[in-house]
Parts: C-alpha cells; sequence; structure tokens
C-alpha cells in the first residue's frame, strides 16, 4: 500500500522541476539576447556622445577702418642748432632759456665785444681822416682847374692832381669797407636765432668762453612744429601715405593729439625691415621733444573677415585657426592677421569667409578630431 501511495507523489515532483527548469531556460535565453543585442549596437551613439560640441561662425567679409599701431619719439620736425658765427670770445649774458619762444634775429646771447668796439671807433676815425684827404685832393685839382686857363697850370699837372683825388676817394672807399666789416664781425659776436621758433635746449653760460668750435648752443624747433617718428614694419609702411590723420599719445598721458603724416620714409631699415612714417603735430607744452609715444594711424579701409581674439590662436609656426570640413572633422588653417577692431581681429589672410571657425575651445582640439558644431547664433539663442 505504501509503494502504490508514492508513486503518484513522485510524479507531482518531476513536473514541478521539470517547469522550473522550462523557466530558469526561457530566463537564461532572454538574458542572452539582451545581452547580445547590447553588444552589437552603441558604438555608433557613444562616439556620437563622446564627441566634443564647439561653437562656429562662417565670417564671411566686412568692410573696416584700417588701423595701423606704432611707437616711436617725438621729436622738432624742422630741428635748427644754433652756434656762434663771429670770432668768440666770453659770454656776458644769456637772454633765453629752454622752453622760451624767439623770433628771427632776436638776441640769445651775447659775447664781450670791448676789443671789437676800440677796433671799430679806431676804423672810424680813419674813415673820418680818408675823407678828409679826399676833400683836400678835391680842393686842389679845382683851384687847378681854375689855373690852367691862365697858363700858370700844365696839363701834366691837372693829370697828377686829378689822380691824387681819385686814389683819395678810393681810399675813402677802402675805409669804409672795413669799417663795414669790422661792425658786421661785432654784430656777429651775438647770437641770434635764425627764425621763429622754440627754444629746445640751452648750452651756455655767461662767462663761457665760445668760438666757433664751441657747437651748438641752443637747438630750436623752427615755427614750434612738432613731429613723432614712427616706427613701422614694412608691410605696414607701404600701406602709408601723405595727408592720413592719426592720434598720438604720449607715454605717461591719457591725452591724445591729432596729426597728418607728412612723409613716408622712402627706405627701410635693412636690418629691422622698419621705415619711419613722420607724423606733424601743433606745439602743444605736453609734447616734450625726445619723449616716446605710440601713435594710432588711419590707413584706409579695408574689407576682410574679421575674427573675435578667442578665435585666433598662435604657437611657434604662427598664428592660425581651427576650420571643419563637410564631416566635421577639425583642420588646421595658417592665418595672417591684421588690425584690431572694435570687432575683433582683421584676417589679412587664409580666409575667404566661407569656412566655418570654431570660435572657442580651439586649445582642446587637435586637427582631425570629430565634434559636433554649432553655429554662433544657435549657441546665443540656447543660453
Amino acid at each position: 500500500m505504501s509503494s502504490l501511495a508514492d508513486v503518484p507523489a513522485t510524479g507531482g515532483n518531476r513536473r514541478r522541476a521539470f517547469a522550473i527548469g522550462a523557466g530558469l531556460v526561457v530566463l537564461l535565453a532572454l538574458a542572452w539576447w539582451l545581452m547580445h543585442r547590447d553588444a552589437g549596437g552603441p558604438k555608433a551613439p557613444d562616439a556620437a556622445t563622446q564627441a566634443q560640441t564647439v561653437t562656429v561662425v562662417a565670417p564671411g567679409q566686412q568692410t573696416v577702418d584700417a588701423t595701423v599701431v606704432a611707437s616711436g619719439v617725438i621729436a622738432a620736425k624742422r630741428e635748427m642748432p644754433v652756434g656762434i658765427a663771429g670770432e668768440g670770445g666770453i659770454v656776458r649774458s644769456v637772454l633765453v632759456d629752454a622752453g622760451t619762444w624767439v623770433h628771427a634775429g632776436q638776441v640769445l646771447a651775447v659775447v664781450d665785444r670791448s676789443v671789437q668796439v676800440q677796433q671799430v671807433a679806431s676804423q672810424a676815425a680813419g674813415v673820418q681822416v680818408q675823407e678828409a684827404n679826399a676833400r683836400i685832393a678835391q680842393s686842389n685839382l679845382d683851384r687847378a682847374l681854375k689855373l690852367v686857363a691862365k697858363g700858370f697850370i700844365s696839363k701834366a699837372d691837372i693829370d697828377q692832381l686829378t689822380a691824387t683825388r681819385d686814389a683819395a676817394v678810393a681810399q675813402v672807399r677802402v675805409a669804409r669797407a672795413t669799417l663795414g666789416q669790422l661792425r658786421a664781425s661785432t654784430a656777429r659776436l651775438n647770437i641770434v636765432a635764425p627764425a621763429d621758433g622754440l627754444v629746445l635746449t640751452r648750452a651756455v653760460e655767461p662767462g663761457q668762453i665760445v668760438s666757433a668750435g664751441s657747437g651748438t648752443l641752443f637747438r630750436m624747433a623752427k615755427d614750434g612744429e612738432l613731429e613723432m617718428q614712427a616706427r613701422l614694419a614694412e608691410v605696414d609702411l607701404a600701406r602709408m601715405h601723405v595727408g592720413v590723420t592719426a592720434q598720438i599719445t604720449p607715454v605717461g598721458t591719457a591725452q591724445s593729439f591729432t596729426g597728418t603724416v607728412w612723409q613716408v620714409a622712402p627706405t627701410i631699415d635693412p636690418t629691422t625691415r622698419e621705415g619711419i612714417a613722420r607724423i606733424a603735430l601743433r606745439y602743444d607744452p605736453a609734447l616734450r621733444p625726445g619723449g616716446f609715444a605710440s601713435a594710432t594711424i588711419r590707413s584706409g579701409v579695408t574689407t576682410a573677415p574679421v575674427l573675435p581674439e578667442t578665435a585666433i590662436l598662435s604657437d611657434e609656426n604662427g598664428s592660425f585657426v581651427y576650420i571643419l570640413d563637410g564631416a566635421n572633422k577639425v583642420t588646421r588653417r595658417a592665418v595672417k592677421i591684421g588690425d584690431v577692431t572694435a570687432h575683433g581681429i582683421v584676417v589679412r589672410e587664409g580666409l575667404s569667409g566661407n569656412e566655418r571657425v570654431v570660435l572657442r575651445a580651439g586649445g582642446f582640439l587637435n586637427p582631425g578630431d570629430t565634434v559636433r558644431p554649432v553655429t554662433a547664433g544657435t549657441a546665443a539663442a540656447a543660453h
């Protein structure tokens, strides 16, 4: 009886074990399917997800006022060195100082002339003596001419008296010329201004002995006109022409002065590859010759792509930008930059303006990287 009762119990256990086994097989099959489905497809989505997002822009072409920034020194436009013109001597007085406005012919310094004054007085007396001799010779000739008709004086005597009179008159002219020479030499002892202008420096003091070899005693700016000698690179100098305006800012001050380019150097320094543009300036006490200044010079109008500073990178090979090709891969493009404007930096060479240029995050990219581009306008709207 006990064996018959065990048979049905054993059959139920088998059915339960079979059901459990079947369930496990189904679960394992489902797990296998899920694992193989996930392993086969996520690689492309993962690559797209990992691609860096960058902001790009097609800069196009803009017309901007081209400017050149340069530096240089302030100097007299026409500098005049003034020295002693005469034989020299001891300086008795100096009548002007640096910064004084003077007029043509104005005395700047007086040199002792005591000896010369005596020489002039002596020669003046000599002129009077010669004039007296000429008058006597003329009187003798006049009296002789009255006696010729009466036969008391011969024709030879008249010729002799005429020659004496002519010689006396010539001696008067010689004496007067010598007197004039002495007076001119005495007048040249004064150091005078050759033209209207501003005294820049003074290198003479009372009691100093000066001569023709003393060199420059005063330096003047003719008519007070000044200039800035702006040093420009060869490529920038080629864009300059006479008449363009410039803003000059001396070092140490925020005040700027308007000037005009009046001369462009015809030569280039072979060592520095620079030339000088000379900018005329009106006199102002804040403009000190010899001082350093910066200049912003207008050089016309240019049409070129303009990019913000963040888009332009540089290394030992020069300036460059990153652009994207049709497959959104990063490509390096060398560029030459130009003027800096309120809207950005002008790109003189390397871009047509139709390229997609990376605006930011360029420092984290490498050529060949695949990125997800976002245009500048879209990125701004998203924020």
